[in-house]
């Protein structure tokens, strides 16, 4: 089971919110470190320069895969399938295995896109 990051994920870190630090300290004593793209990182980051630091902590601890062109287009083929437009939210869904647990701020349009990917993933409130 991995912990997967939606950008509502990567602000809830940057604002400190215990809990998913927990589940995140929790992914890494488990051996599995929390997983993203780069078009989440791309979503929240703003440069750093000391006003993000938690969230560049949080960055350094999590596999951050490639938005290539083959995760494009199994996000495509979700958002084919759901008639959604948010191809950050479909890509981040492509990356999810069954059991995988999903940190979102978006719960419905991420258990549409599960749903359409055919996937049995837990998905967690941001």
């Amino acid at each position: 089971m991995s912990l997967v990051l939606d950008a509502g994920a990567l602000i809830a870190l940057e604002r400190d919110e215990q809990v998913l630090w927990e589940r995140v300290e929790v992914a890494h004593l488990t051996g599995r470190p929390p997983l993203t793209h780069g078009g989440v990182v791309a979503q929240v980051w703003r440069g750093g320069s000391g006003r993000q630091a938690r969230l560049a902590k949080a960055l350094l601890g999590t596999r951050v895969v490639p938005l290539n062109d083959e995760l494009g287009r199994r996000a495509g083929v979700l958002l084919a399938r759901t008639g959604l437009v948010d191809a950050i939210d479909a890509a981040l869904v492509a990356l999810c295995q069954g059991g995988d647990q999903i940190v979102t701020s978006d719960p419905h349009d991420i258990a549409a896109l599960a749903d359409a990917a055919r996937i049995d993933i837990d998905i967690v409130r941001a």
